[in-house]
């Protein structure tokens, strides 16, 4: 089975990432919902996630989200995770969420409300894609150290909301959200 999740979705800066994770071993029992984690016990997890998992990233940047609408970037998004872990058509894949964003070629997919605190393999997911993520947006903070984005990971905080205010939009935001389309 593969589990799917995402993060970023609701940033107003820096990428969508999609992880898919298909267990090949022991799942470290610890793995929970990344929201019902602390940074620290994310980053504890993340070796034991490696090598219990395979791991497949859908990445869709800022760029692609504000030229296809979200609802594609995720289609999008989910498609690459897929692709990366070389899903099969007929494989179960579960997705957290509402929506089912798999292509129909992929027949026993599913979206199921709070799957990441109820199937322990798309918990996996939601944990790796967490740190991945922080993590590239930290990198991104180096580029941009006026933003803050080591901390709000690109969120619409109002430390974030201040730093644009001040220093402007940057290549890294989503200009087609409404929060950005502001300080155009």
């Amino acid at each position: 089975m593969i589990g799917i999740d995402e993060v970023g979705r609701g940033a107003w800066a820096g990428p969508l990432l999609v992880v898919a994770a298909r267990q090949t071993s022991e799942l470290p029992h610890e793995v929970r919902d990344s929201k019902l984690t602390t940074r620290k016990q994310r980053e504890a997890l993340i070796t034991d996630i490696k090598s219990s998992c395979d791991l497949g990233e859908g990445w869709v940047s800022a760029e692609e989200i504000d030229a296809l609408g979200l609802t594609a970037a995720m289609r999008l998004a989910v498609a690459r995770a897929l692709d990366d872990i070389q899903a099969i058509p007929d494989e179960a894949i579960i997705m957290d969420g509402h929506i089912n964003y798999c292509d129909a070629a992929f027949v026993n997919s599913q979206a199921v409300v709070d799957a990441d605190a109820t199937h322990p393999i798309v918990s996996a997911a939601s944990v790796y894609a967490k740190v991945i993520r922080d993590n590239h947006m930290a990198e991104l903070a180096k580029q941009f150290p006026d933003y803050g984005f080591e901390k709000h990971v690109g969120y619409g905080t109002r430390q974030h909301k201040e730093a644009i205010a001040q220093h402007g939009v940057t290549p890294q935001h989503r200009k087609s959200y409404k929060p950005i389309r502001t300080f155009l």
